[in-house]
């Protein structure tokens, strides 16, 4: 959404492909754009029975694609991961469309893999090794105007937190991050002698479970728990540190000019949640926690080594501000807009 804002800031008319089951099906309409739909899952890899039927949707789904490419009139295709990409991409490559992807990872995902040779451009949030000259082009990744533009004082406010207050956010993404969430209310809310605030986005998974623990936890006072928060910008901005796993949502962290102590989920793709943790602690802008290794007692010595050291702070705020991307949208819709003109 943050390319497709850019692209009607230059006019450009812009819809998408999505399924009816994730969040596009209503952040995507809540934001002005709209969307048309693709009966697809992603593919279990565990599971040969419905990896096989996902398949064979998928190609289903292409031609469900190419109607609505003719119905819209379309002249260019962007393509960002996921199961529709595949599917929209190939109705791209078959309607004699050009088609521009994205890649939000440290590696390239199955749909990505499969349409790169036939994509006019390939944007990547990070530089992946032997994905070097054409068509690859290293953008970073788009975060929301919202991210950018948020403002800290505000949003303090908006969470009754103090000037100077220092502030740990925890994401745990829109459904959650189990074993994340668990132990920051273990090592935060039902251990003594903690010194900050905390912000606590759990998702709505676990959500009911953390409230009902929090409420008889202890040290519960100056702990706020969150069950969904569709825009970071208020609460990146209000945060010092955060704590969460480290999808795509590392270039959020670095945009809002943020530090982390990073939790990869250890199941991901490729191990790429690893990958994209690694490329912030080399820039200075994090730490990594390994998820077998999430004690609370561990994780609290942890956080209050940051939090507890203004001068270490402000280094690794500093290096996040350096490795951020904030034109990467920008730069992904022009070359969406070339891909069209050519």
């Amino acid at each position: 959404m943050a390319v497709a804002d850019e692209l009607r800031k230059s006019g450009a008319e812009v819809s998408f492909l999505g399924t009816r089951e994730k969040a596009e099906a209503d952040l995507v309409p809540a934001a002005g754009y709209e969307i048309d739909f693709l009966d697809v899952h992603g593919i279990d890899r565990r599971n040969p029975l419905r990896a096989a039927r996902a398949g064979f949707e998928a190609l289903a789904a292409v031609g469900t694609a190419r109607g609505v490419l003719r119905r819209r009139g379309v002249d260019v295709v962007m393509g960002a991961g996921g199961y529709v990409a595949a599917p929209a991409g190939m109705a791209a490559v078959l309607g004699r469309k050009p088609l521009v992807l994205t890649e939000a990872d440290s590696h390239l995902g199955l749909a990505n893999r499969l349409l790169a040779g036939r994509a006019r451009r390939v944007c990547l949030a990070f530089p992946i090794e032997g994905r070097e000259g054409d068509p690859y082009l290293v953008t970073g990744r788009p975060v929301p105007e919202a991210v950018l533009a948020a403002d800290r004082a505000a949003a303090r406010a908006r969470f009754g937190i103090d000037e100077g207050e220092r502030t740990l956010l925890v994401v745990g993404g829109s459904l959650g991050a189990r074993s994340v969430n668990f132990a920051a209310i273990a090592a935060f809310a039902e251990r003594e002698g903690r010194d900050f605030r905390v912000l606590h986005v759990a998702g709505r998974r676990d959500f009911a479970e953390l409230r009902e623990r929090l409420a008889s936890a202890p040290y519960k006072e100056g702990y706020e728990l969150i069950s969904y928060e569709p825009n970071l910008g208020d609460v990146l901005a209000a945060s010092d540190l955060i704590l969460g796993r480290s999808g795509g949502s590392v270039f959020e962290f670095v945009a809002a000019g943020r530090p982390a102590v990073l939790v990869p989920y250890p199941y991901a793709t490729a191990d790429h949640q690893r990958t994209n943790a690694q490329w912030m602690e080399r820039g200075g802008a994090a730490t990594i926690v390994d998820d077998g290794a999430l004690d609370p007692e561990a994780l609290r010595a942890e956080v209050r080594g940051i939090l507890g050291d203004p001068a270490r702070l402000d280094v690794m705020c500093a290096a996040a501000r350096g490795l951020a991307k904030p034109e990467a949208a920008r730069v992904i819709a022009d070359q969406v807009l070339e891909a069209a003109a050519r």
